[in-house]
């Protein structure tokens, strides 16, 4: 194998990582279900098997996936160890913890996105666009996205220009990763308007519009985990 072919599959591998990241989520599937066998998922992803082989070993790596000798391979965490510096993938009530974090998004991420729209240079602006038009894009389109929604709240925090701030990052990123995997893609039309308000915000240099546009953006995520909650805490029916 030449170096550019070795490095033409280690690149389509991390592709299908995400692709196959992003199978197990939408499923949803949860901790200790087996995947399907090599053959069905080379199939699916149409790629081959040793592609297949190399995706899995790159999430067993991060913690999501496990293989088990002579039986196959397992849903082992469904928040990738190197996205929960926090260590709170061990949480079993993921609800509830889904609560707590988004109750700390909506202490902190208005008053970020207020001081980005205050410090935010224009070079920054323009990749905070690039990004709100990304995650856009894959949303419509129904590509994985998890990331980049990851990628565009974490970039609000270092448009604020706080070194405190940036210390929160890691708690930003478990939140947002945790929101989407307990609410499994809903609210994708809510977070499109509300990401675009907020970019527009911080673009106009417009600080209490930046923190009006989050707080709605956060706002909406909680109502949809407070009702996912409440439906779970309701007494079973005789």
């Amino acid at each position: 194998m030449t170096a550019f072919s070795g490095l033409k599959h280690t690149l389509l591998a991390e592709q299908v990582e995400e692709q196959l990241y992003d199978y197990i989520t939408k499923l949803p599937m949860k901790a200790g279900d087996k995947l399907p066998n090599e053959f069905k998922l080379a199939e699916q992803f149409g790629v081959g098997r040793s592609t297949i082989r190399e995706a899995v070993k790159l999430l067993v790596s991060r913690n999501v996936l496990e293989t088990r000798r002579g039986s196959g391979t397992y849903v082992k965490e469904l928040v990738p160890a190197d996205l929960d510096p926090l260590n709170l993938r061990h949480v079993e009530d993921k609800v509830s913890l889904a609560m707590d974090l988004v109750d700390l998004r909506l202490i902190l991420e208005p008053g970020i996105a207020e001081l980005a729209a205050y410090n935010a240079t224009e070079e920054e602006i323009s990749r905070l666009k690039e990004l709100c038009d990304t995650t856009e894009y894959k949303i419509e389109h129904n590509l994985y996205y998890i990331q980049d929604d990851i990628d565009f709240h974490t970039y609000i925090a270092r448009c604020s220009k706080n070194k405190v701030v940036e210390q929160l990052i890691s708690i930003i990123e478990t939140a947002v990763l945790m929101f989407v995997n307990i609410t499994h893609r809903q609210l994708m039309k809510e977070t499109i308007t509300t990401h675009r308000a907020i970019t527009k915000a911080i673009a106009d240099h417009d600080p209490i519009g930046a923190r009006s546009a989050m707080t709605m953006h956060i706002a909406y995520n909680r109502s949809l985990i407070k009702k996912i909650y409440d439906e779970r805490e309701k007494p079973a029916e005789p």
